[in-house]
């Protein structure tokens, strides 16, 4: 007997990295009087026009808890984490720039060392920050500086295009959240050659949308993109690269370390698989952009509607 989708759909809707996102919209009606931003937000990463190219600013903070309990992973996910948002809009990042407040030294170390690791594995430098070690917790964000010639928009996906996903496979669970460790024990060089992949497809042409897949899951990221594009896509589970005995359920709640969505050109589909192979990427057709504004999930010969974004928005923020 096939597992329910609607029933898997319903679990999906109660992750709690669901809810996190949503309450973007809150933050986003406070600051509709903000001096205006010359591009629109939605993307994983601010747009700065500079020159005949763009600057990328990007930010993440941290959950208190995660910092508290894994403080030596939580400051490599500090880096790591805001580089696949540059690289997500075709970008390479140039620095990196921290804000830690905690209230003992021994831990706040652990943290540091997270970034420093994680800064000599991408090559990319840590040039200042915020810090304050006689706080009442431990509190961390991580900021990104990076620079593109060819962004890359989650706006800019198209109506019948193929949607593409591309993850690395040869990780681990990262106990105690749903977190897929494929970066700490991995060659350094490798981390840097897929990451490097992205602005070079979209120099090339060949990726015309990415986002990065987030603390949100597959699911919810794709509908991220999808309301900042204005889309539907309909997307069949089986074709979604997944780690051999990884139940699918918890697969679609991951923060997969290297994963992301793309919208390509059908012609481009091959090429763009084979040149993710070779850095080691996992990289599948999964699914089209359509016209209707609803995400569609397909699985074992059932057809559900995940998110009906005419009827109820995610974090409120399109291009549209």
């Amino acid at each position: 007997m096939n597992p329910s989708l609607p029933a898997l759909i319903a679990r999906l809707h109660a992750f709690s990295g669901i809810a996190h996102k949503r309450d973007i919209q809150q933050v986003a009606r406070e600051l509709r009087d903000a001096w205006p931003n010359p591009s629109p937000n939605g993307d994983d990463c601010a747009l700065i026009p500079d020159g005949s190219g763009y600057k990328l600013l990007a930010i993440e903070g941290f959950i208190n808890r995660f910092v508290a309990e894994d403080p030596w992973f939580a400051g490599w996910c500090g880096v790591m984490v805001n580089l696949s948002d540059i690289a997500a809009m075709g970008g390479r990042p140039l620095a990196v720039v921290n804000a830690l407040w905690d209230e003992a030294q021994p831990h706040a170390a652990q943290i540091l060392q997270g970034m420093a690791a994680a800064s000599r594995a991408y090559q990319v430098p840590i040039v200042g920050g915020h810090t304050n070690l006689r706080s009442d917790r431990s509190q961390l964000a991580v900021a990104v500086l990076g620079e593109t010639a060819s962004p890359l928009s989650s706006s800019a996906a198209q109506a019948g295009q193929t949607l593409m996903v591309a993850i690395n496979l040869q990780g681990r669970w990262h106990p105690p959240g749903n977190n897929w460790d494929a970066a700490t024990r991995a060659d350094p060089a490798e981390l840097r050659r897929a990451l490097a992949l992205l602005p070079e497809l979209a120099a090339e042409g060949s990726l015309c949308a990415a986002k990065d897949i987030s603390q949100a899951g597959l699911a919810g990221t794709l509908t991220m993109m999808l309301e900042s594009c204005g889309l539907g896509a309909e997307v069949t589970l089986e074709q979604i690269p997944i780690p051999a005995e990884i139940d699918l359920e918890q697969w679609l709640c991951a923060f997969p370390s290297f994963g992301f969505l793309l919208a390509v050109d059908e012609a481009r589909c091959h090429e763009v698989a084979q040149r993710f192979a070779a850095c080691g990427i996992a990289c599948a057709v999964a699914g089209h952009f359509t016209r209707e504004q609803k995400l569609i999930l397909r699985y074992r010969e059932q057809r559900a509607c995940y998110w009906d974004l005419t009827q109820q928005p995610f974090t409120g923020i399109t291009h549209q």
